[in-house]
């Protein structure tokens, strides 16, 4: 299919600043379909943006979604891609986080999804440019909450036992995994800054071994939070994301799965999920603001 350029004013308050956005006509009308298909859910109580995050996860997945990494360069320079029929844990997510925004807003349009989608997705809503998109989760958490979109849950001890002192220089060390930084390697600077403002910053995380099926793990992590597995990989601070779902067995994870190649409700619970990969020593749990 033809891609398609566009003009959009962007922000929430609407204030004048104009970006090019990129995208297929298959992805504006599935969000169309999402947001209208969400116009009649009846959220009420206390979790009405985790209702709409568990709802939107599971719309997308029943579009059987496949996995595909970095959809988000496919060109030299960055834009604001809005791609719904290819997605990764980050991109889906987002998406998520972006249709459920629209929402608790009344805003249901395309524009309005893309101007939210930029907000989220790039350090202060800014333009979009590859040194200001937020690659690490933390950056992205961190900024999220400063924007007021989310605010990041440490609390109460159990089960949040552990403490994660970040550490990050991956993308700086290793830029020829990045094409971006490969076509463009004057953005590493501003990476290797980014990097460090968040290294030696601390977070406390459930280990895997308080990742159960009990009342209190179940009264910390509501369903449609968002879940960050945390790694030991050397570099990185996050291994993969996704969306919090309780059946009757215990915790699952909503995600777009590279092992699975497609949008996924993960079959086996999250502890067993966490146990089969020695990397993921357990969670940081982020939730949307009602």
């Amino acid at each position: 299919m033809k891609k398609t350029m566009i003009t959009l004013l962007l922000g929430l308050t609407l204030t004048v600043s104009a970006q090019q956005v990129e995208y297929e006509r298959e992805d504006s009308v599935r969000v169309m379909e999402l947001l209208n298909g969400a116009s009649c859910l009846d959220t009420v109580g206390e979790n009405r943006m985790g209702e709409w995050m568990v709802h939107f996860g599971r719309a997308i997945m029943d579009m059987g979604i496949p996995y595909v990494g970095h959809t988000l360069e496919p060109f030299d320079k960055e834009r604001l891609i809005i791609n719904l029929r290819q997605m990764d844990c980050t991109t889906f997510t987002e998406n998520v986080v972006a249709l459920s925004l629209c929402m608790k807003n009344g805003l249901t349009s395309f524009e309005a999804f893309c101007h939210i989608l930029q907000k989220i997705r790039y350090e202060k809503g800014d333009v979009p440019t590859y040194s200001r998109r937020l690659h690490y989760f933390t950056t992205w958490i961190l900024d999220n909450t400063d924007m007021g979109f989310c605010h990041e849950i440490q609390s109460p001890n159990p089960p949040f036992t552990e403490v994660q002192t970040v550490r990050v220089d991956y993308m700086s060390k290793n830029p020829s995994k990045y094409r971006m930084l490969t076509v463009n390697p004057g953005d590493i600077p501003a990476i290797r800054r980014m990097e460090s403002d968040i290294s030696g910053k601390t977070f406390r995380y459930i280990p895997k071994q308080e990742v159960k099926n009990t009342a209190l793990l179940r009264n910390t992590v509501h369903n449609g939070d968002i879940l960050a597995i945390i790694t030991n990989i050397k570099g990185l601070d996050t291994q993969h994301i996704g969306i919090a779902v309780w059946h009757d067995d215990g915790l699952h994870l909503l995600n777009a799965s590279s092992i699975h190649k497609k949008v996924v409700e993960e079959p086996m619970t999250l502890r067993q999920y966490l146990y089969k990969h020695p990397t993921m020593p357990g969670i940081r749990v982020v939730r949307i603001n009602d």
